[in-house]
C-alpha cells in the first residue's frame, strides 16, 4: 500500500534543524547550540498548504459552488479562504558530521534513519557562526556544508553497495537479471522502486553491463540514485544575521535556484509564540502581522482584543519586521515544506462519499471535503484507491460530476483529483 510522504530534516548540529522542526509542527524537540542535542530521531507532523478543491471550485462556478469554502471542515489540519493546511510527517535526524558515513558521531546511525525519506530539507546555518560540526566560531563558509553532507549520504550508500559488489556480480551473471532488477534488489532497503532505478539509468545512458562497471561508473550511478531518491530543498536558515548576505550570495551561485529557499526557523517560533499568547495577529507564512496599535489605527478600538506590548517586546517585533518580513517577504517556514512538495510532485487529493455535494456522508452534516491525501506524481486512481480504501472491493470510480474513472487514469491538479470510491462488485 502507498505510504504517506516523509519528509526528513538533516543538517550539521546546530544548524536549527529543532528550530525548524518546531517552527513546522507543535512539537518540542530539545533546541541548544551544542552537539548532538537531538539524539533520537523525532517525527512528526508539519503542515503543509496547498490550493483546496473548495476554493478551485468556487472560483470556477461561483454561483454553484460560492458557498463551499463556508463549508469545507477538514478532519486534521485546517481551511481558511481555500488554503488548506494538510499534515505531513516529519523526521528531523540529529546532526550529521563529516565522516558520518564511517560511522563519526553516531553518523551510520544517523544516516539509517533517512532510508525512508522521499525528500530532505537540509538546514543550513547561513550566518557561518557554527563550524562543520556546529561548535561556535565566526566566518565560516556554510556552502561547504552543503557540498560536505550530500557527500555523506553518497559515501553511505556507495559504501553500502561496494561491501559486497563482487557477490552481486555474480548472482547479476548467474540468474541474468537486468541491471534495473539487480539495483532494486540492492537499493530497495531505502524505499526506492524499479521506476527511480530505470529513471536513473536512463539519466546516464550507460552502454556497458553492470558487471563490467568500474568504480567510476558505480559512483555516477548512486549520486544519480541519491538526486532521484532524496530530492533536496536547502534551507538557508538564520537569514537575519549581519553576515548572512554574502553566504546567500555565493550559495546561489552554486545551486540551483529551485531548490534554495531564505528562512529564519526561529523568528516563526517566536511569530507564533505570540500570536497564542494573544499580542499579535498573524498567519503563518505571511508577509506581514498586525499589533494592537495597527488595528486601532484601521478603525478597531479594542484592538482585535489584543493585549499591549511593552517597550521591548515592541522593538523586538519591529527589529523581526525590518530584517526578515519586509525584507525577505516571509520567514521562510512555510515555504520550506512547500519548495519540498513541489519538487516531489506531490498531489493533494480529495476523497468523499458523496461526488455531487462533496460531503462525507455523515447524518446531519454539511461539512464538505473531511479528507485530503498527498500523493506522488504520476499516481493513479488505482492508487489512490488502495491508500485510502486498502484492500476492499472496489465497484466503480467517480469524480467530479458523477464521471466514473479507470483505475489506470492518472491523477492531477483539477483532473481525478476529487474521487469517490463505491464499494461491492461492478
Amino acid at each position: 500500500m502507498p505510504h504517506d510522504p516523509l519528509i526528513g530534516l538533516v543538517g550539521k548540529p546546530s544548524s536549527g534543524k529543532s528550530t525548524t522542526l518546531n517552527s513546522l509542527t507543535d512539537a518540542t524537540s530539545k533546541v541548544g547550540n551544542f552537539p548532538f542535542t537531538t539524539i533520537d530521531p523525532q517525527r512528526a507532523m508539519g503542515y503543509l498548504q496547498v490550493p483546496c478543491a473548495c476554493g478551485r471550485l468556487a472560483a470556477a462556478n461561483p454561483s454553484q459552488f460560492s458557498e463551499l469554502p463556508g463549508r469545507c471542515k477538514p478532519n486534521y489540519g485546517g481551511c481558511v479562504d481555500g488554503k488548506r493546511s494538510v499534515p505531513i510527517e516529519l523526521l528531523d535526524v540529529a546532526g550529521l558530521v563529516p565522516g558520518a558515513h564511517m560511522g563519526k558521531g553516531l553518523g551510520n546511525r544517523f544516516l539509517d534513519d533517512l532510508r525512508h525519506a522521499d525528500a530532505l530539507v537540509h538546514v543550513v546555518d547561513v550566518s557561518g557562526t557554527t563550524d562543520a560540526e556546529g561548535k561556535t566560531t565566526r566566518g565560516y563558509d556554510p556552502s561547504q556544508d552543503i557540498v560536505w553532507l550530500r557527500s555523506e549520504i553518497v559515501r553511505w550508500i556507495q559504501g553500502n553497495l561496494m561491501e559486497k559488489w563482487g557477490s552481486i556480480k555474480r548472482r547479476h551473471v548467474a540468474v541474468k537479471s537486468t541491471a534495473v532488477e539487480t539495483l532494486q534488489n540492492q537499493f530497495s532497503g531505502y524505499g526506492s522502486t524499479s521506476t527511480i532505478v530505470a529513471r536513473c539509468l536512463d539519466r546516464l545512458a550507460l552502454k556497458e553491463p553492470l558487471q563490467d562497471w568500474s568504480n567510476e561508473t558505480i559512483e555516477k550511478v548512486v549520486n544519480a540514485f541519491t538526486d532521484e531518491k532524496f530530492p533536496t530543498v536547502i534551507a538557508l536558515n538564520k537569514i537575519d544575521h549581519a553576515d548572512a548576505d554574502k553566504n546567500i550570495a555565493k550559495i546561489a551561485k552554486m545551486q540551483p535556484p529551485e531548490t534554495l529557499v531564505l528562512c529564519s526557523a526561529i523568528s516563526e517560533v517566536f511569530l507564533r509564540r505570540l500570536t497564542k499568547q494573544g499580542f499579535i495577529r498573524y498567519t503563518e507564512g505571511a508577509d506581514y502581522l498586525d499589533t494592537r496599535e495597527d488595528l486601532i489605527d484601521d478603525g478597531d478600538p479594542d484592538g482585535g482584543g489584543l493585549k499591549e506590548m511593552d517597550d521591548k517586546l515592541k522593538s523586538r517585533i519591529e527589529n523581526l519586521k525590518d530584517l526578515v518580513l519586509y525584507r525577505f517577504g516571509s520567514t521562510g517556514v512555510v515555504q520550506v515544506l512547500s519548495r519540498a512538495a513541489e519538487l516531489l510532485g506531490l498531489v493533494p487529493v480529495f476523497p468523499v462519499r458523496n461526488i455531487h455535494t462533496f460531503s462525507s456522508g455523515s447524518t446531519g452534516s454539511n461539512a464538505v471535503f473531511r479528507d485530503c491525501v498527498l500523493v506522488k506524481r504520476g499516481s493513479t486512481v488505482g492508487d489512490v484507491c488502495r491508500k485510502v480504501m486498502g484492500d476492499v472491493t472496489i465497484a466503480f470510480v467517480e469524480t467530479t460530476g458523477g464521471v466514473r474513472v479507470s483505475e489506470h487514469d492518472l491523477v492531477e491538479v483539477g483532473k481525478n483529483d476529487i474521487l469517490s470510491f463505491k464499494v461491492g462488485r461492478a
